[in-house]
């Protein structure tokens, strides 16, 4: 029977051949996959962009109550709560825009107890596990929810963005929004899938 003896010469040569053809791969592979990271995240800012636009043109399309603004020159408020995606953007879409007499603000927020004035909070994908705690704790306040994330509509949010072929579609809760005393233009609404409460 014959015997196969490993020549440790040949041997270390092959480890030498592997690790050169595995530092070979790697040197395509890694530029590749940095390329395709920076692609993504290029793409979800680009999202972002368009969520920050939509937000600043809620402000323009859904009429508030007088006694939702603690003054007559009070700022009208759009709150982000939980992690931040928007970066700038949100900052600079409304940076010096005004809602008729009302200049427009950008707040952030950790937790919805920190929330003091506030007219369009959307609510990011940090907050999933407590959406109910948060829309419990913002009920009558006339604040309009807006979020991105599954079941948002029937978990009782307002506006949910989704996003089909590539476009961002609104999904609208209308009865909840009229629950909340708050009226929604007819060229915001006309566009949007509009949805009984407790639907999504």
């Amino acid at each position: 029977m014959a015997v196969l003896i490993k020549h440790p010469r040949i041997e270390g040569q092959r480890a030498k051949e592997a690790g050169a053809f595995l530092m070979y791969v790697l040197s395509w592979a890694l530029p590749c996959f940095s390329i395709f990271a920076a692609e993504l995240q290029s793409a979800i800012s680009r999202e972002y962009q368009v969520k920050a636009v939509f937000l600043y043109n809620f402000a323009q399309f859904v009429e508030w109550p007088a006694d939702a603004f603690a003054r007559t020159n009070s700022p009208l408020v759009i709150g982000v709560l939980g992690d931040d995606p928007f970066g700038a953007y949100l900052d600079e879409t409304v940076r010096n825009e005004q809602v008729g007499e009302r200049r427009m603000a950008v707040e952030r927020y950790r937790r919805w107890e920190e929330i003091k004035s506030c007219h369009i909070l959307f609510i990011s994908r940090s907050e999933s596990s407590r959406l109910e705690a948060v829309l419990n704790g913002t009920r009558n306040r006339n604040i309009l929810t807006v979020g991105d994330f599954d079941g948002f509509a029937q978990r009782g949010g307002m506006i949910r963005f989704m996003t089909e072929n590539g476009k961002i579609r609104l999904r609208v809760s209308l009865d909840t929004i009229k629950a909340s005393n708050l009226k929604m233009s007819s060229k915001l609404l006309r566009p949007a899938q509009i949805i009984g409460s407790g639907k999504d």
